[in-house]
């Protein structure tokens, strides 16, 4: 008789259990113990004593259900906080093996998975959290990137990749998702009145970062398990499994060539026409809500392209949200009809298809939960002391950043969102943020000391996309000062961030020349 994906994944647990607890007494290393932890969603952290689960939130799609089950065992082991990360997903940290699989169990059973959201693993698939309802949508994607988490779940046991695999979707030019910058990344399109999606390949953050190769032609909707599978094929022939340090699909086209990998990926792709059926078929989710005006501004606020619907932007700072507001959000969506949660690509979430009373109601009783300003809503990776191979306090960090300016009272939004990452790993995608900093450790006159690398002008979209350019190092204790003077000079020529530096690079260069660590 066959099994179940449920059963196959309930069978694994007391094996991992068994396994858990012989890291835990020194019996097994803790690389062995991350070796087989990661691909259950699992990770120790940096004490090795408390370990960390990430859920599946399958493309940020976040059921009342998932959320009301991951708020009842965050309260039962006594977190204060879940955490939410930059790639949709959800984790609940400082709990022991016996409650980590305990909550596993659980989640299987009620459609709340964990398995291959670490390791080497299909990761979960990225998607524009406004997909369906944004204005300037090309289409909504959200059908295509759901099937494609799914395909992966069904047999995510089975995989034997060299390291992780990121898929994403992204349902305008602005890419949201990050789907030029990931390992095969889907970009809705329309030409000539008719539906695509611009595929690109073997991008990816991190050391060696490197936006993704663009495939020549435009797509079919329905070739896209076609594309996923020639993916995956390609990574598990061509990939490194000797060498971590080089085993993404980036560092294949480092070793081939953009052009021969290209004629490489082809023939995979050819071949898995040849042997494979996976023609896909979705259908879009109608929204047919009735919707209200409000006249309420808010930076956080967005209106719909359905005429007098909402969606409400959500963001707790670096990503920690606390159960009670978990729980408040969770009441509050529950009493509203058709109302969803989206979670972001930025550590915050959407209430989305509100209308205007409904908005004006989650804006209220939302706002002390995130700040109004950009800078408020940045993002900052978990970090030191949680993280086992962190190098710095991103979290912290991104408090003291906040903290001085609000001691500075300076409130005025001219920063763009900072994206912090505690090491070269880029968990906050800083390579593509107009401000990013990648922590490390420095040698200043005989000290070691904490320092960030200042990365500038990331971006995203349809030929718009550009790795940030790294313009030095910078004192962790300077970092909030150096963002204040960078926002007050901004401030005083009253000009957008982007203009001040396209059309002030002297008096940005006199800045940097103060904080940059010669």
């Amino acid at each position: 008789m066959v099994k179940s994906l449920d059963e196959i994944l309930l069978g694994e647990i007391d094996g991992f259990r068994e396994l858990g607890h012989k890291f835990l007494t020194g019996e097994v290393s803790k690389m062995d113990f991350k070796g087989a932890s990661g691909g259950m969603g699992v990770y120790a952290h940096r004490n090795g004593k408390e370990l960390m689960i990430r859920f599946r939130i399958p493309s940020g799609v976040a059921r009342l259900e998932a959320l009301q089950f991951i708020y009842e065992y965050a309260a039962k082991y006594g977190a204060e906080t879940i955490h939410l990360t930059t790639r949709q997903a959800i984790q609940l940290h400082g709990i022991d093996i016996d409650e980590v699989c305990e909550v596993m169990e659980a989640g299987i059973k009620r459609g709340v998975y964990t398995r291959g959201s670490g390791g080497n693993f299909p990761r979960n698939i990225a998607l524009s959290p406004l997909s369906g309802v944004e204005k300037d949508e090309v289409f909504d994607v959200t059908s295509y990137a759901l099937a494609v988490g799914d395909y992966f779940l069904q047999k995510i046991y089975t995989y034997k990749l060299p390291r992780k695999l990121k898929v994403a979707f992204s349902n305008n030019a602005e890419d949201a998702s990050h789907a030029g910058a990931v390992d095969l990344g889907f970009l809705a399109v329309e030409e000539n009145g008719k539906k695509y999606f611009k595929v690109y390949v073997a991008g990816g953050l991190g050391r060696n970062s490197k936006l993704g190769l663009e495939f020549p032609e435009l797509i079919e909707l329905k070739d896209v398990l076609y594309h996923v599978e020639a993916a995956t094929q390609i990574f598990i022939s061509e990939g490194d499994y000797q060498n971590k340090s080089k085993a993404r699909m980036r560092y294949i086209v480092d070793r081939m060539g953009a052009e021969e990998f290209m004629k490489c990926y082809k023939e995979h792709l050819e071949k898995v026409k040849e042997s494979q059926v996976l023609t896909l078929s979705v259908n879009e989710k109608e929204y047919n809500k009735v919707g209200s005006k409000t006249e309420v501004n808010s930076s956080r606020l967005y209106e719909q392209k359905q005429d007098g619907l909402y969606s409400v932007y959500v963001h707790p700072a670096g990503g920690q949200l606390s159960l009670s507001d978990l729980k408040l959000i969770i009441d509050q969506v529950r009493e509203i009809p058709e109302a969803e949660i989206r979670l972001a690509m930025s550590e915050g979430f959407y209430v989305r298809n509100l209308d205007g009373q409904e908005a004006e109601k989650i804006l209220e009783l939302t706002k002390h939960i995130g700040g109004d300003s950009r800078l408020e809503r940045s993002v900052a990776c978990i970090g030191v002391p949680t993280c086992q191979i962190g190098l710095l306090e991103s979290q912290e960090t991104l408090k003291e950043v906040i903290t001085y300016f609000k001691e500075k009272n300076f409130t005025e939004d001219v920063l763009p969102q900072i994206h912090i990452s505690g090491c070269s790993n880029s968990c906050s995608a800083h390579e593509i943020g107009e401000i990013g900093f990648c922590g490390k450790k420095l040698n200043v006159q005989g000290e070691v000391k904490d320092a960030f690398e200042l990365h500038l002008g990331g971006r995203l979209g349809l030929g718009n996309a550009k790795l940030a350019d790294y313009c030095g190092d910078i004192l962790r204790e300077s970092l909030p000062e150096f963002l204040y003077e960078l926002a007050s000079d901004i401030s005083k020529t009253k000009k957008d961030y982007n203009s001040w530096m396209e059309e002030n690079q002297p008096q940005l260069e006199n800045i940097l020349d103060h904080y940059i660590i010669k």
